[in-house]
């Protein structure tokens, strides 16, 4: 290789790793998943830090201050964001939807609406927001069950009635007309309890006078109780409702039937 011809190559890997640490580089700058921090956090939750990350991560569907967004352009073709406001919503809503990983959405027309995914916020941030979304109104406060008050049997009757239809009888979720009803098993009481005073997506909500709080902590012992059910009628098969209990029925049990049966008739035939 002739001296310019060095020269040249020399130039050309240079300026290749200039781009490949700048294209890094940025690509470093860029929000974690979509999320904007401030440049400093303070080491607690504050209400400044909660109007921060709202304005970064919130306002957009929601509105300045809760006010909330209809429908709108931007220019260029870009579409505005739509949200309902968050006035008076309260902490329970905001901890509720940001703990479950509803919000922030990726996609605001995705279907079958929001779904439960990896948490995007710290701890920390998380009750920042919190404490900033509680402060645009007047709205319920985060609910304190305590499912050791509840009565299991009780539990049992309330779920069947008011959640079973969904979510199946033990808790371990199931289809509806446009969604994907979710299991019960992960969630904490907190959560369970926000769901039922909320009503989250296509879930029916019900207020203290449909379902008290004393019953809501039976109906939370009751989901408690399906993490680990007692299936004394023998193998549970997951506890995911008739369907597979049937398939084992026919693909299993009657194929072995039949089996003993031929092989009863051999008998029979050769006595």
């Amino acid at each position: 290789m002739t001296c310019r011809g060095w020269i040249k190559f020399r130039s050309v890997a240079a300026l290749t790793v200039v781009v490949a640490l700048g294209t890094a580089a940025i690509a470093a700058a860029q929000p974690q998943s979509g999320i904007v921090r401030p440049t400093y956090e303070p080491p607690k939750p504050s209400l400044k830090l909660g109007e921060q990350l709202y304005a970064g991560n919130c306002s957009t569907c929601h509105g300045i201050a809760g006010a909330g967004i209809t429908r709108g352009r931007l220019g260029a073709g870009h579409v505005l964001g739509e949200g309902p406001p968050l006035r008076n919503v309260g902490a329970q809503g905001a901890d509720f939807y940001l703990r479950m990983g509803f919000m922030p959405l990726r996609n605001i027309y995705s279907q079958p609406g929001p779904q439960r995914t990896r948490v995007l916020f710290t701890n920390k941030e998380i009750e920042s927001m919190v404490m900033y979304v509680a402060s645009l109104g007047h709205g319920p406060g985060i609910p304190h069950p305590d499912p050791a008050k509840g009565n299991l049997s009780t539990g049992l009757q309330l779920f069947t009635d008011h959640c079973a239809g969904c979510h199946q009888v033990l808790a371990r979720g199931g289809f509806v007309t446009g969604a994907l009803v979710p299991p019960l098993q992960t969630l904490t009481d907190r959560q369970i309890a926000q769901a039922v005073r909320i009503g989250p997506y296509l879930m029916p909500r019900f207020s203290p006078k449909q379902i008290s709080n004393a019953q809501l902590d039976s109906i939370i012992k009751y989901v408690q109780w399906t993490n680990r059910p007692d299936n004394r009628g023998g193998w549970g098969i997951g506890n995911v409702g008739p369907i597979p209990e049937g398939l084992v029925a026919w693909w299993i049990a009657a194929p072995l039937l039949l089996i003993a049966c031929a092989l009863i008739g051999r008998r029979f035939k050769r006595s």
